[in-house]
């Protein structure tokens, strides 16, 4: 087979174009010569694997000769002190599965490999690989049989623990990260979480998520609670935010968490917290028979619709007298949330629509409970925490979803800007 050369100018450097079609034209026939001898690309033995081997040993012969000083059978290295000392041969696994290499040694034992470390098994993108199914949900038996069906790679569970485990340090480093002065918006929601500590139980996991001034999504921390959390909790985790950084808040919308309230009027005295409107109507229907369910929304509607505060009172009373001796337990439940339901009627549509529900943070959960659905209930806290920041982690991968929540948020950012003048930032042009 005849090498493929390509005509320049003598002392010139070939141009991109011409090193691309080199390459085009070499790959096709290592493609086509493969074929020839009924070499498969992929699987044990493969092309792919032999290319792998061939590109990692020309990379540690590489290395070995920077280290060194000179080529192999150079006489300058001859009375350098030091020279090459053969190979030893080791197994790495690679994402086209295993693959053995030789790695050069030398006789003084200063080499340091650093494609192939000493003592490394894994590339890279084997450990990326494993992250990323961990973060869709899957098992560490389930991975470890997904890489054993399509590399041909025994990877053992306790080593993809090992690997998953990394990200602990990463997840230390993102939850203590600095956070910007102001936020427009913060949701707080919970996730729940089967635990188990002594006996299965669910714990919930609490999820903050902020709108930046600038319109972008930014999960701003993750922290377990045990269900009886009140004000002395949430008091603790804002002011870990107020460390990091966040000096005011605009509004804050939640779904009635005891204590959350008065927490948030220690930490940021101007902040609005609002009740999730669509939550307090789906704890409203948890108190009603379901054939009156229709008819409790189409009633209620009216109040958290209504022009202004003023309307919106009015409007409960006419509520309360058509069911309020049907469901006394549904009247309560807004009566109670009513300080917290109100604020947002203050303010014109384009706020009344980001700030009357959690909608903005479904999509992460959903996120979240497909990967901690899959793995049904955790051994321990830590656990479940992992599994959570890795499937925060792998939010979005293609970024397309940032750029349609900024554009989501230009219209009510325009309008916090009025409404809070002079408190939120503006973005920079």
């Amino acid at each position: 087979m005849s090498d493929t050369t390509i005509e320049q100018i003598p002392g010139s450097e070939p141009t991109a174009e011409a090193v691309a079609a080199s390459d085009e034209q070499l790959v096709a026939m290592l493609v086509d010569r493969a074929r020839s001898e009924g070499l498969q690309l992929t699987g044990e033995g493969g092309l792919l694997q032999q290319l792998t081997k061939r590109v990692l040993e020309s990379a540690l012969e590489g290395e070995i000769t920077d280290h060194l000083g000179y080529e192999k059978h150079d006489a300058e290295g001859r009375g350098s002190g030091n020279s090459r000392n053969g190979t030893r041969a080791k197994t790495v696994l690679t994402d086209v599965g295993p693959v053995e290499v030789k790695v050069p040694r030398d006789v003084a034992g200063t080499f340091e490999p650093a494609i192939v470390k000493k003592r490394q098994r894994r590339l890279s993108g084997v450990d990326e690989m494993v992250l990323s199914l961990s973060a869709k949900g899957l098992t560490h038996g389930e991975i470890s049989a997904h890489l054993a069906e399509v590399y041909g790679a025994s990877v053992s569970k306790a080593t993809i623990s090992t690997i998953t485990d990394k990200v602990m340090d990463g997840m230390a480093e993102w939850s203590n990260r600095p956070l910007d002065s102001v936020y427009p918006v913060l949701f707080v929601d919970a996730i729940n979480v089967k635990i188990r500590d002594g006996q299965v139980a669910n714990r919930p996991i609490y999820v903050v998520m902020a709108v930046t001034a600038e319109g972008h999504r930014d999960i701003l921390g993750i922290w377990a609670g045990d269900g009886g959390e009140g004000a002395k909790y949430w008091l603790s985790v804002f002011t870990d935010l107020k460390n990091r950084g966040v000096d005011d808040v605009l509004m804050l919308v939640c779904d009635g968490l005891k204590g959350l309230p008065e927490a948030v009027e220690t930490v940021w005295p101007r902040t609005i917290v609002q009740t999730c409107v669509v939550h307090l109507l789906r704890n409203s229907f948890r108190h009603a028979a379901r054939q009156d369910w229709d008819k409790i929304a189409k009633a209620i509607k009216p109040v958290y619709t209504a022009p202004n505060e003023a309307a919106a009172t009015e409007r409960f009373s006419e509520f309360q007298e058509a069911w309020g001796k049907k469901y006394p337990a549904v009247i309560r439940l807004w009566e109670n949330a009513w300080a917290e339901f109100v604020p947002f009627l203050s303010f014109d549509v384009e706020i009344r629509k980001v700030i009357c529900s959690t909608n903005a943070i479904e999509s992460v959960n959903a996120r979240i409970r497909k990967a901690v659905r899959a793995r049904g209930h955790f051994p321990n806290e830590a656990a479940a925490m992992k599994c959570v920041y890795m499937a925060l982690m792998s939010l979005d991968p293609s970024g397309k979803g940032r750029k349609r929540w900024t554009m989501r948020w230009k219209a009510p950012l325009n309008a916090f800007q009025i409404a809070f003048e002079g408190r939120l930032t503006p973005a920079a042009n």
